[in-house]
């Protein structure tokens, strides 16, 4: 077999092949109903067209360009510009493309709208001033969250590769963040999933005529159990205990029958076949690629907006709905200045928004080379927002109904945070509606579709970054990758799903991804906007939607974006964090051990990068140069091709 010097085609031994003549190296000719170009033509075009970008990137207006392909400087062809599409066509590398526009938005959106949009939000905006709370949270999503994630979508999309082989074409030195980033979803994975079970364990005990968190006469409870609204004759006292709480802590968790971290105890089996089940659904979501993850979507992402929409309604016509919502808006702008209100504001809307999980860059990768990922960025993160904000209504209505029932303020009916918030506030609210198995049961499938569709794509960042960077071993046996992956989150979750379960997922989800992916984002918008450089960057833009991003995306990356990620890091590091769960105080050495957990995915950046200044050959200066500097393919390398339309 040989191959064909300008397009790589394969022509068997036996049979007669095209002349190659010399003319041909020095002249353009067609083939296909494609303009083949001569390195000279090419070289004389690629200059052309790099005054032109230089003068269009001066004045940031928006003109066609006449090719499409990156930039840079060649020896020979090397600098020959690459139509992707064409390529494509040329070397196909068997990689998938979403099936229409729509599969992508709801992946994203079923993405990023995830648990946390109805249970931390809302928390966190009451803590801080309630509705004088949005105004940190606009400006921390403004100059902080959306130009991340716009960032991270181009990024994917122009370089059609995940997480980890994406840096051999940006940075090479910082591959390391990949490998890091594939820690961390894996982290997440082991605690994510366990969260989701409780709220499967919650849904199939809501398909009974009552559910059992109703009442004080299951063999779980205390003395201390105080069922307030069945129960007229009863008081809420400071030692009284919810039936709900109770469900939650004793028969859900069965939290008491452990210590703390040091005395977990033995495997909560109902948990664990609640997981396997929640895995099953993950696998069989994913197995398949975006073939199937596109089209689960279309349920999982858009379910919960109809259950919100019937839980407004219901819980709007709740008596006391309205203490709820105007202590969920009520403005106290004295908040507003305070440190904390905007560490607060900006950890809220990095992690609501999720860059740096390479989620958002694996996604984009199966995006057409044109699609505009400026507007998709836009959509896709007003969507969040609207989501966090909407569903605080859905919260405090019921909150205020739970606060009329005990003739308690609505402060102290809404103490819970975290997943208590759902899974003792909430569900208790519900049960005790008419109707009260109906809308449980909404409300934990919910959950369930809500927690499903961002474990199985937080899953496929991973996938597609280990397949790119590894794609003649994995390419052809996704299945078994996929299984295996599987199988690893179902043994790294097994101390989540200990009777002392909840203690280890607090540990994972502070220190396991707190800090250590918001380190890990510093570094990806430093190399980004510092190394292969902003100039590059926007010229990658203006090829795929034939618009350089304006100055406020521009210092948002350069400046604003890397200030507002040194500032959490910073809060995170010097303000003492203190821990607490139920009535367990963390000890010391639990927060040692968290350390380590985060330093664990941190430290493969280092790591990578003295195994790349090792391995790259020259004297040190030479070596950190070739390190920092973009690695070009093969197919960028040797294919010279210019679209018929573009001449």
């Amino acid at each position: 077999m040989e191959i064909h010097p300008l397009n790589n085609e394969v022509y068997p031994l036996n049979t007669e092949k095209p002349t190659a003549e010399p003319a041909k190296e020095a002249e353009d000719y067609k083939e296909n109903g494609v303009l083949i170009q001569s390195p000279r033509t090419a070289k004389k075009i690629l200059r052309k067209d790099r005054k032109k970008l230089s003068k269009f990137l001066k004045k940031g207006k928006k003109r066609q360009a006449s090719f499409v392909g990156p930039i840079g400087e060649g020896e020979g062809g090397d600098g020959a510009p690459t139509l992707h599409s064409d390529v494509d066509k040329i070397v196909p590398s068997g990689r998938e493309n979403w099936s229409n526009k729509v599969d992508f938005l709801l992946s994203v959106i079923g993405y990023v709208v995830d648990l946390g949009n109805v249970w931390r939000f809302p928390y966190i905006c009451y803590q801080n001033g309630g509705g004088a709370f949005l105004l940190p949270y606009i400006v921390m999503a403004m100059f902080g969250g959306i130009p991340l994630f716009y960032m991270e979508l181009a990024l994917g999309q122009y370089h059609r590769t995940g997480a980890i082989s994406i840096w051999a074409k940006i940075c090479p030195l910082f591959k390391g963040i990949g490998y890091a980033i594939c820690i961390i979803d894996l982290y997440i994975s082991f605690y994510y999933n366990t969260i989701i079970s409780w709220a499967l364990f919650y849904l199939y005990s809501s398909l009974n005529s009552m559910p059992p968190w109703t009442s004080c006469q299951n063999v779980w409870n205390t003395p201390n159990c105080t069922n307030y609204f069945l129960m007229g004759n009863d008081t809420w006292t400071k030692f009284s205990v919810s039936p709900a709480e109770e469900f939650y802590v004793r028969q859900v968790l069965m939290a008491h029958k452990s210590n703390g971290l040091g005395d977990v105890g033995g495997i909560n089996w109902h948990l664990l076949i609640c997981l396997l089940i929640i895995l099953t659904l993950v696998y069989f979501s994913i197995w398949h690629g975006i073939r199937t993850s596109g089209k689960v979507v279309w349920v999982t992402a858009t379910l919960p907006y109809f259950v919100l929409f019937i839980l407004l309604i219901r819980g709007a016509t709740l008596p006391g709905a309205w203490k709820g919502i105007v202590f969920y808006l009520h403005p106290q702008w004295n908040e507003m200045f305070a440190v904390q209100v905007w560490i607060d504001a900006a950890t809220q809307i990095f992690f609501s928004m999720g860059p740096g999980f390479g989620v958002l860059i694996a996604l984009a990768s199966y995006n057409k080379f044109d699609d505009n990922c400026f507007r998709d960025a836009i959509i896709t993160s007003s969507v969040n927002c609207l989501t966090s904000f909407f569903a605080g209504f859905v919260i405090f209505t019921i909150l205020g109904y739970m606060a009329e029932k005990r003739s308690e303020h609505v402060s102290e009916v809404a103490k819970d945070l975290g997943p208590s918030l759902l899974f003792i506030s909430c569900a208790e609210a519900l049960a005790n509606m008419h109707a009260s198995s109906f809308y449980s049961a909404i409300f934990f499938l919910m959950l369930v579709t809500m927690g499903l569709d961002t474990t199985f794509l937080g899953l496929e960042g991973v996938i597609t970054a280990v397949m790119d960077e590894y794609p003649d071993l994995l390419r052809k046996r996704r299945k078994w990758f996929v299984l295996v992956l599987i199988i690893i989150c179902t043994l790294g979750s097994m101390s989540t799903l200990t009777y002392g379960g909840a203690y280890v997922v607090t540990l994972f989800e502070l220190y396991a991804t707190g800090t250590a992916i918001i380190v890990v984002v510093f570094l990806e918008t430093v190399a980004v906007c510092w190394l292969y450089g902003m100039k590059q960057l926007c010229a990658d833009i203006w090829e795929m939607i034939g618009t350089v991003p304006g100055k406020f995306w521009q210092t948002c990356w350069a400046i604003i974006s890397p200030i507002f990620l040194l500032f959490i890091i910073i809060c995170f590091l010097t303000l003492p964090m203190k821990i607490k769960l139920f009535n367990y105080t963390y000890p010391h050495w639990s927060k040692v051990l968290g350390n380590f957990l985060g330093l664990s995915s941190i430290i493969w950046v280092p790591i990578y990068m003295v195994y790349k200044i090792i391995i790259t050959p020259g004297t040190f200066g030479e070596r950190i140069l070739k390190s920092i500097t973009p690695e070009r393919s093969e197919i960028e390398s040797s294919t010279v091709v210019v679209h018929l339309n573009a001449v």
